[in-house]
């Protein structure tokens, strides 16, 4: 119940933020420390600038670490810098550890720093408040409108659209018209990408249930196998993820189900299992921020973008075991919502959550209104479950 409370406080938290910023805002946060380094005034070139990482795992996950560095690569690419440029802090734990490879990475010179994960917000924030010079962003947070630091940042993308469209690939081939999706933590940012999942696949196949089991853990490829397994055992046969792993993709193949996944092209691991990925696209928002430092301008408090502008897509379908129409499908759906005409949490739709006593409380969005998610704020806010998807303990 303690997790449960800990979500909706965050979102809350979030909340609160959208009302001073907006998604993609470059509004520069309350005045309070030094403000961006101008590259002429503080003599950051492309030749001298040093960008730093502070990543939970590495990219052999082939997951979420992996997808970020993707994004890292693109960036150094684009901007043409050097290897040495590039300090990669990987496999830091969401704790004290994060403090110290933040204060590593300001030693070692760096003018921009970039933490990846969500539990590395706190001490990002910290860091940030006693190195007013140097730049720190912070991917799928919530404290920077609010920190007063002009040098700190959130950043994500609206993944929920890509979800919602795998979703469809899902709902399309699904036999028993049961998902199942292995889940992190009882986080918004989760919470949001498994109903958006289930709302594609919903579109497609009214008949579709999900059931959802949590990890608990970011990385666990153990752990992501088991409650895979367990899913399919209650007769999901098409598994989806936000987890950072490939086990949930390698376990459905091996008991004969399919599989969709995030942040990677999963068909090498899962070639008879996996039919297609939601993934981000990191380089656009890494590269803009890096190019912000030696263009001397500022960066946004809160960066946010989605579909539309390439910030997330879709791996390629596996036509191979796909349904028949799904690309169809997927592209219809991706047209209407980079129009605007599809909204994904839109009414009427009704979900159901807990409040900080741990009573529950209930969302309730009219036929014609919409839920505007990540709309002024790149944080998640969506923790509602919504009939049809199931929580299991």
């Amino acid at each position: 119940m303690r997790k449960r409370v800990l979500v909706v406080l965050l979102s809350v938290v979030m909340m609160m933020a959208m009302l001073l910023t907006g998604c993609g805002s470059s509004t520069p946060a309350p005045s309070g420390g030094a403000a961006a380094p101008a590259a002429g005034d503080a003599g950051i070139t492309k030749d001298n600038i040093k960008v730093g990482f502070v990543h939970i795992s590495d990219p052999s996950d082939m997951g979420y670490t992996y997808n970020h560095d993707v994004g890292t690569k693109e960036m150094q690419e684009a901007l043409g810098l050097s290897d040495s440029q590039i300090i990669n802090k990987f496999n830091v734990p969401e704790g004290a550890e994060c403090d110290t490879a933040l204060r590593e990475l300001v030693d070692a010179g760096c003018n921009i720093i970039f933490a990846t994960s969500f539990g590395f917000e706190d001490y990002v924030k910290e860091v940030a408040a006693e190195y007013p010079d140097v730049q720190f962003c912070h991917a799928t947070g919530y404290q920077a409108a609010s920190s007063g630091l002009p040098n700190m940042h959130n950043y994500f993308a609206s993944i929920y659209e890509a979800r919602y469209l795998a979703g469809i690939a899902a709902g399309l081939k699904t036999e028993t018209n049961k998902l199942g999706y292995v889940a992190a933590f009882p986080f918004a940012e989760v919470i949001s990408g498994y109903t958006a999942f289930y709302l594609g696949a919903k579109s497609v196949n009214p008949d579709v249930t999900m059931q959802i089991m949590y990890t608990n853990s970011w990385n666990d490829p153990t752990v992501e196998s088991q409650v895979a397994k367990a899913l399919i055992e209650k007769g999901c046969d098409v598994i989806s993820q936000h987890s950072d792993s490939t086990a949930p993709a390698t376990t459905a193949e091996e008991n004969g189900v399919w599989q969709v996944g995030y942040n990677n092209d999963m068909i090498s691991a899962a070639p008879k299992a996996s039919l297609i990925s939601a993934r981000i696209n990191w380089g656009i928002y890494v590269t803009e921020a890096v190019q912000s430092i030696l263009d001397g301008k500022e960066i946004p408090v809160d960066w946010c973008k989605g579909l539309a502008d390439d910030a997330v897509f879709l791996s390629p379908l596996n036509t191979a075991i796909a349904a028949p129409g799904t690309q169809e499908a997927i592209d219809e759906a991706a047209e209407a919502i980079k129009s605007g005409e599809l909204k994904v949490f839109a009414g009427p739709l009704t979900g159901e959550g807990v409040d900080f006593d741990g009573k529950t409380v209930t969302v309730d969005i009219a036929a014609g209104d919409y839920y505007p998610e990540q709309e002024q704020a790149s944080a998640p806010s969506w923790n509602y479950v919504i009939p049809g998807c199931t929580v299991l303990e």
